[in-house]
């Protein structure tokens, strides 16, 4: 549709005077390997509103205090069943990013991430998306990955492997697009069908979709498909591989913590709530229940846990492992306080953490 432009992007602190990358097609990312640190301010941090552990109304809430406390940016998750039966929600997103957009201003929200493969068809989250970025106009993103079991396999199709994954999320965001120009379009994919389908209440404008990538070829993939990358480990060589391919920031990334005054009581909390975390490779990928992820905490220690998540009350702990997401090239890195005291960490961010990335 003309005139429609896309924007809700996290290229640029706000308030930056100048050309914005998405206007002229291109940045200069940093190149990642070189031999200088880069400086803290470069970074911006974001909060996780954690769909798995809260209902809608208190992520709602969560977003007003994220905002209020100034983070720049919120990353929301899209289940369908939380990873264990101790979290014990998992609200349909889409309703809630409406409550979210109702209680927020100016911070920019995002999905981390939608699966637009099995569950959702892609039709429906064209519509979903404009919708949800009309209500937030110019600070909403579509973050994509290639999904979990857990979440897809609730309609009954077969489960497919990485790679047809990889094909049919990028056949979705392709169908997404083409969706997003709001004429009738009909398209008979290998994977998705459409007829005659329009999508009518269209955002001024349109927004990004930033990729979810774990290792070098899925960094490539997103840098073809996408125009941002998310990841949830600072993995130099997932970026290296992004930006050579010519992907554009922001590169995303996910730190796990879990802030409390008593270290060991909260490597207790994170164990109950997420100490799935520690299981290796693909198990987060290929367990269809959360019965499952359940006998996978067997597995958990307070030692391992410790290791996996921050916890406790050391700011120094979190500035570290920021820095580690600096030094890899990530340009935005948001925080998941694991368990029920957000308002706690919230305010232990506003005083210690957010200052230094001001």
């Amino acid at each position: 549709m003309p005139g429609l432009v896309r924007q809700g992007c996290l290229c640029t602190k706000p308030g930056t005077v100048g050309h914005h990358p998405c206007e002229i097609g291109m940045q200069q990312p940093e190149q990642v390997g070189v031999t200088h640190r880069r400086d803290s301010s470069m970074v911006q941090l974001g909060y996780t509103l954690s769909a798995e552990e809260f209902g809608p109304q208190d992520l709602a809430d969560q977003a007003a205090m994220a905002e209020a406390a100034g983070f720049s940016f919120a990353s929301i998750s899209d289940h369908f069943h939380p990873w264990l039966d101790s979290q014990g929600h998992s609200s349909f997103v889409w309703t809630a990013l409406g409550a979210i957009s109702q209680r927020t201003s100016h911070m920019l929200i995002g999905t981390g991430v939608t699966a637009p493969i099995i569950r959702y068809h892609p039709a429906i989250l064209a519509q979903a998306v404009a919708t949800v970025a009309d209500l937030l106009p110019g600070r909403f993103y579509f973050g994509v990955g290639t999904g979990e079991a857990l979440n897809e396999h609730i309609t009954g199709q077969q489960w497919p492997p990485l790679s047809v994954r990889q094909e049919m999320m990028t056949e979705a965001i392709a169908l997404i697009r083409k969706l997003w120009e709001g004429e009738y379009t009909t398209e008979h994919g290998k994977f998705y069908t459409v007829e005659n389908a329009r999508i009518y209440t269209l955002p001024d404008q349109l927004p990004p979709i930033y990729v979810a990538a774990s290792g070098p070829q899925a960094g490539k993939l997103a840098a073809k498909i996408g125009e941002g990358l998310i990841s949830t480990s600072p993995d130099k060589e997932t970026v290296e591989a992004y930006t050579t391919m010519g992907g554009k920031e922001p590169v995303i990334g996910q730190i796990t913590v879990c802030w409390g005054k008593d270290e060991q009581e909260q490597v207790e909390v994170a164990k109950k709530y997420w100490g799935y975390t520690i299981l290796p490779g693909q198990f987060s990928q290929e367990l269809a229940l959360p019965l499952y992820f359940e006998q996978g905490l067997e597995l958990a220690t307070n030692e391992n846990v410790g290791q996996a998540i921050t916890c406790g009350p050391d700011v120094e702990r979190y500035h570290q492992q920021i820095q580690t997401y600096i030094d890899a090239g990530f340009t935005h890195v948001y925080l998941h306080q694991v368990g029920p005291d957000q308002q706690g960490f919230i305010d232990f961010a506003k005083r210690e953490i957010l200052p230094k990335y001001a």
